[in-house]
């Protein structure tokens, strides 16, 4: 009984994870899409998106927390921001009582430019989510949350053990 149970939600979990990596894809697409409709290279749309989005949660960003974000090293994530601040899509600023710290912000146009492109999906989003209860999408949300935490977990524990190597079939190091 208990592998029947085990072995419905593995089969449940397939088919979530699959829809998930669907998701994904077309968040990339999109991703991809509004980075080209801005002239930007993908990773400075993405850079710009995260920076507007944590100034929308009330949470900026550092430089450090944006290399973490969009996985960048220091040098690269420097290169980045220079360009895109040169551009006029964000500003770096020293908010913080301790001037070492500097906060990523988007730049004015920005915000204006995501709603314009992100607005109409924004609508259609809506109206799918509204044929759905709101406690179903409550347990969406908390569901998504466990997933995220999982994950965060796992690669966490991926952090701290020495690398794996790959292996042959027959546990060789190639």
């Amino acid at each position: 009984m208990e592998e029947a149970v085990r072995d419905g939600v593995a089969e449940q979990r397939e088919r979530l994870m699959e829809s998930l990596r669907i998701y994904g894809g077309h968040y990339a697409e999109l991703s991809r899409r509004f980075a080209a409709w801005l002239g930007l290279h993908s990773t400075d749309a993405t850079a710009v998106l995260e920076i507007a989005a944590a100034e929308e949660r009330g949470t900026p960003l550092s430089p450090a927390r944006l290399s973490e974000r969009i996985p960048l090293s220091t040098g690269a994530t420097t290169a980045l921001l220079n360009r895109l601040e040169a551009a006029g899509h964000i500003t770096r600023a020293r908010e913080h009582s301790d001037r070492r710290i500097v906060t990523l912000r988007s730049g004015e146009h920005i915000q204006e430019r995501a709603d314009e492109f992100f607005g109409p999906l924004a609508h259609h989003l809506d109206a799918a989510m509204s044929h759905h209860p709101p406690q179903l999408l409550e347990q969406l949300e908390a569901f998504m949350a466990d997933l995220n935490t999982t994950m965060d977990n796992y690669l966490a524990e991926q952090d701290s053990v020495a690398p794996h190597s790959p292996r042959t079939p027959g546990g060789q190091t190639p």
